[in-house]
């Protein structure tokens, strides 16, 4: 934060160093759409997910990302989701009120798809097939970790277009954690953007 109020008064170099009114000027730069002063700080996360999942983040492109190989290191773990029913009027939204045996099936299911995707993933490993082929196996909920770096106005962005509520509730799970994230790291942006924690 300190650096981005030291850059934000590049015209008044003798106020530079003035944080007392810091949140004053990071909201009037909001209020007054002078993003650019937030490009000049960085944060990177760590982010656990699916591999369905990472493919929604890893679209969004003025983020540098670091992620997981498969073609490398072997993978074992995987992440099991809820069912939810598609919404009929909306196709970007689902509509969590599926009955319990329908829920319960989906749950079993991904379990058995996981179970026998590893199983057949070890065996083509066993065989000497290397892991940047035998990874085809794998169901999309196979975990993988991205490493996500961008600066400060990319994850305000994130944030606002992934937490909203017409994004897919797993995702937006992750956004809200980055926006409790960028929140601690930087209290005076989040004051100033009127993000309660």
């Amino acid at each position: 934060e300190e650096i981005i109020v030291y850059c934000a008064r590049v015209s008044n170099p003798k106020n530079q160093d003035n944080m007392e009114t810091a949140p004053g000027l990071l909201k009037y730069c909001i209020k007054h759409k002078h993003w650019s002063i937030f490009e000049m700080a960085d944060m990177c996360i760590e982010i656990k997910t699916s591999r369905a999942i990472a493919q929604q983040i890893l679209r969004h492109r003025s983020f540098n990302f670091q992620e997981f190989s498969q073609r490398y290191a072997k993978a074992t773990e995987f992440i099991t989701y809820g069912a939810r029913r598609q919404d009929l009027e909306n196709r970007q939204n689902s509509i969590d009120d599926l009955p319990a045996g329908d829920k319960e099936w989906f749950l079993e299911s991904q379990k058995k798809v996981q179970k026998d995707g590893l199983a057949l993933y070890e065996q083509a490993l066993g065989k000497g097939i290397a892991k940047e082929c035998a990874r085809f196996l794998l169901p999309l909920n196979t975990q993988t970790t991205l490493y996500m770096k961008g600066n400060v106005r990319s994850w305000i962005h994130y944030i606002m277009v992934r937490a909203d509520e017409s994004t897919q509730q797993e995702h937006r799970e992750i956004a809200q954690k980055c926006k409790k994230i960028l929140s601690e790291q930087f209290p005076t942006v989040a004051k100033a953007l009127e993000w309660s924690q």
